[in-house]
């Protein structure tokens, strides 16, 4: 299948991916993945190697959409929620039953 990664064209295949990643140790994943196998890649890992480009050359979401295509299971790590945290210093006046305000 021609899937386009960092403005190159490439025909890969879904049987040349499992070629190309057998017997590869996968990096930790903290950010987007790949399932190729039983193993869980970051995405950047699989286009480094597939693609044999620099990972500052193509994002993870090029390398998701072309594995996708080729029926590869990805996923993506949905942003974290940021915690409003109440800093004890800024709040002294914060007493069990005194009024709370934003």
């Amino acid at each position: 299948m021609r899937c386009v990664i960092a403005r190159f064209p490439f025909d890969l295949t879904r049987n040349g991916v499992l070629e190309t990643m057998k017997g590869v140790k996968p990096e930790p994943v903290v950010g987007d993945c790949v399932i190729v196998g039983r193993r869980t890649y970051p995405a950047k890992q699989v286009g480094r190697l597939v693609t044999r480009q620099d990972p500052r050359d193509f994002t993870a979401g090029e390398v998701l959409r072309a594995m996708t295509q080729l029926g590869f299971t990805c996923r993506t790590l949905p942003k974290a929620a940021t915690a409003r945290v109440v800093d004890p210093l800024r709040r002294p006046s914060m007493m069990p039953g005194a009024p709370v305000s934003a």
